[in-house]
């Protein structure tokens, strides 16, 4: 088999990718389907930490462009990542990997709070790690939660999963002409204003040298050939 590319890795998952064919929530089927091919990078030796957005069940942005107060908003998102974040601890439970969820907001009944020291422990242990309630602070998103979580337990690469392929010119789901791109430079993404992933981990990342690697999550083994070094997605980094 192929050598893994990175030692310790953290996985991005949209929120909205949990919902499989449903309007809303979380569909049992992608959590399973998730869990698996999280086990199976764990089986070939990889740490992995895990963060989950909340857009199945709020997103705040929508709730504050309707008046609600941002803070309000961003709290409860934090909460919906929190319910995704038990749902995938059980997922891969029933499947026999051991998972710890460390929330940024401490419940104590549900969670452990998260410290890094902790988190790292964890991962040495080939425990499935789950970060939950994003920064634990308003107006900062996931994806942001994920860049900062990855430096802090000096994670490889990032991982961003959701339900395109990669980074577009535009949005291909709107635009049949939109032009994917294999490699960006972490400024390109920043100057061009690419809306795949949130400007604030962008600049985390460059800032911290931290590769990210943004692709589909629908596709079955997408995961894992991520983790081997495979051709799929756009990856970012410091040079094109």
């Amino acid at each position: 088999m192929k050598k893994p590319n990175f030692r310790r890795v953290v996985l991005k998952l949209s929120g909205e990718a949990l919902m499989g064919d449903e309007e809303y929530g979380i569909s049992p089927a992608v959590i399973n389907s998730i869990s698996s091919e999280i086990k199976d990078v764990l089986e070939l030796g990889i740490e992995i930490a895990i963060v989950i957005g909340g857009g199945n069940i709020f997103r705040g942005i929508k709730a504050t462009a309707q008046g609600m107060d941002r803070s309000s908003a961003d709290y409860i998102g934090m909460l919906a990542t929190v319910i995704n974040s038990l749902a995938l601890q059980d997922g891969l439970e029933k499947l026999g990997v051991p998972t710890r969820v460390l929330s940024a907001i401490e419940m104590r009944q549900i969670a452990e709070p998260y410290i890094s020291r902790q988190a790292i422990r964890h991962l040495e242990k080939k425990r499935a790690v789950i970060f939950a309630a994003g920064t634990g602070n308003p107006y900062f998103t996931t994806d942001t939660a994920t860049a900062l979580r990855g430096k802090e337990i000096n994670a490889d690469v990032m991982l961003k999963a959701t339900k395109v392929d990669g980074v577009y010119t535009s949005d291909p789901t709107i635009d049949r002409d939109a032009k994917k791109f294999e490699a960006l430079s972490y400024t390109e993404v920043l100057n061009k204003n690419l809306k795949v992933i949130d400007s604030t981990a962008v600049s985390l990342c460059r800032d911290n040298n931290l590769p990210i690697i943004i692709f589909n999550l629908m596709v079955p083994g997408n995961i894992k050939k991520a983790i081997l070094g495979e051709r799929i997605g756009t990856r970012i980094t410091g040079e094109t």
